[in-house]
């Protein structure tokens, strides 16, 4: 009798002890998932903006109607320089179009393909402005509080934008007459503006100044340099 108490007992713990490492041998059905956490993140590599565009240097008598916009939009390589990743370097490709209404006439002499240039002081007009299209390469100096985790942060980045303006038109309108004007021999192609961006997440201001004016000193009215020099202040939206 004692020998069956002993050997049932031996069997029992036996058991036991078998099911807790079984238990611990079996895998959970549903593991809790591992937050991944990306050390060398890079952020804001693609942009959208709209502004409203500004002429500054302007003749006297020249002025601006309406509401002139511009649409930008493209994209930055983001660079981080610290182990942190908050200071970086941004440079990148984009396009950008402009439009600007006011009152200077921009056309061409019948014959001798000259350019044009006159004030529409009394000039009874429906539509009169010029189109900007540009090709840009932003650079930029970048701070930032990102963190691997977050993508909502403060934001300061400051730097320069060159742009080459591939393509420029003027439209000028009347009840009865409409000239359209491609070719101007005398526009600066280079572009070369300051730029200012701060924000927080989402809306973030932007400010575009040109450090060289849109035309040459040869684009002259009433006998004085036309020059011009574009600034944009508006809202631009980043994308990782």
């Amino acid at each position: 009798m004692k020998k069956l108490i002993v050997l049932f007992w031996c069997c029992s713990v036996s058991m036991t002890f078998g099911q807790e490492i079984d238990a611990k041998s079996v895998p959970k059905l549903n593991p809790e998932p591992s937050k991944i956490v990306d050390s060398l993140y890079r952020e804001d590599q693609f942009y959208v903006g709209f502004t409203y565009n500004l002429l500054f240097n302007r003749p006297e008598n020249v002025s601006q109607s309406g509401f002139s916009i511009g649409v930008h939009l493209g994209f930055t390589r983001d660079m981080p320089i610290n182990k942190r990743r908050n200071l970086a370097i941004g440079l990148g490709l984009g396009y950008s179009i402009n439009m600007y209404n006011q009152n200077l006439f921009i056309g061409e002499e019948e014959g001798t393909e000259q350019s044009v240039f006159l004030i529409l002081d009394d000039e009874n007009f429906d539509t009169n402005r010029f189109t900007t299209h540009l090709l840009e390469a932003p650079l930029e100096f970048r701070w930032r509080t990102s963190t691997p985790e977050s993508h909502k942060f403060y934001r300061i980045y400051t730097g320069f934008r060159i742009g080459y303006l591939y393509h420029f038109n003027t439209n000028f309108k009347q009840p009865d007459l409409q000239i359209r004007q491609t070719k101007v021999n005398e526009l600066n192609r280079w572009q070369v503006g300051a730029t200012f961006t701060f924000g927080w997440n989402t809306f973030n201001f932007h400010f575009y100044y040109s450090l060289n004016s849109l035309f040459t000193d040869d684009a002259q009215v009433a006998g004085e340099t036309i020059a011009l020099n574009p600034a944009k202040i508006g809202l631009i939206f980043y994308i990782l």
